[in-house]
């Protein structure tokens, strides 16, 4: 399906959610659209080298395959100041919002599919958390590629479609690993360079520790 008519045909399916796309001005407050034919590599081999499981969402955060790859030393020379980065992917079946989180540095996105992001403001948080009714949705057509701020509060795609969704996730070298030290204070702080606020329907993620940090609906993209 092309994506406008899938564009189309997610907005008659929630009309309660205003679902935008990355040319709007909305979203220039969360980031970037870049137009760069060298992401088309990455694109290319995700699109053919991994897999999106039968239920649930799968990340890896760095692909050995790109570990010392001309891309990636470009993208770091070219969009990192050549700070070390990380080249890894999330794709799954995602439907619901479930949490938010934000890392120190940009996160950049290239959409092996189509995918929805749910994204919110850093400057948002509130001292009893984070209203999901703050949530805006936007639409990602399949090789869009996008820098989000370091604001910009997100989590997995939404897919749009019943086989789900791929997208590649570039992020700062060691972003998404585990803390070395557990005496923390912050209660967002769940992992290196990863600060996680979930929905109370998120248990798993409680379980591990996450604050349960996120009011309102736990928002869903009905396919």
């Amino acid at each position: 399906m092309s994506g406008q008519k899938n564009l189309k045909r997610l907005k008659m399916l929630n009309p309660a959610l205003e679902i935008k796309t990355i040319e709007s001005e909305s979203f220039q407050k969360y980031g970037r659209k870049i137009v760069d034919q060298r992401f088309e590599k990455i694109k290319n081999y995700l699109s053919s080298e991994t897999k999106i499981p039968e239920k649930g969402n799968i990340y890896q955060a760095d692909l050995e395959y790109f570990s010392d790859s001309e891309i990636k030393k470009e993208i770091e020379r070219d969009y990192y100041g050549e700070m070390s980065i990380e080249i890894g992917y999330c794709n799954g079946k995602n439907s619901y919002l479930n949490g938010l989180e934000y890392h120190n540095g940009s996160e950049i996105n290239i959409a092996v599919t189509d995918l929805i992001l749910l994204l919110g403001e850093k400057k948002d948080i509130k001292a009893n958390g984070y209203n999901s009714r703050n949530i805006e949705a936007f639409y990602l057509k399949e090789g869009n590629v996008i820098e989000l701020y370091g604001t910009s509060l997100h989590f997995a795609p939404c897919r749009t479609e019943e086989e789900g969704f791929k997208c590649a996730v570039i992020l700062l070298d060691g972003t998404n690993q585990p803390l070395a030290y557990q005496g923390h204070d912050d209660p967002y702080l769940f992992a290196k360079n990863k600060w996680l606020l979930v929905h109370s329907d998120k248990k798993d993620l409680i379980q591990k520790g996450a604050k349960p940090a996120i009011n309102g609906e736990n928002t869903e993209v009905i396919i």
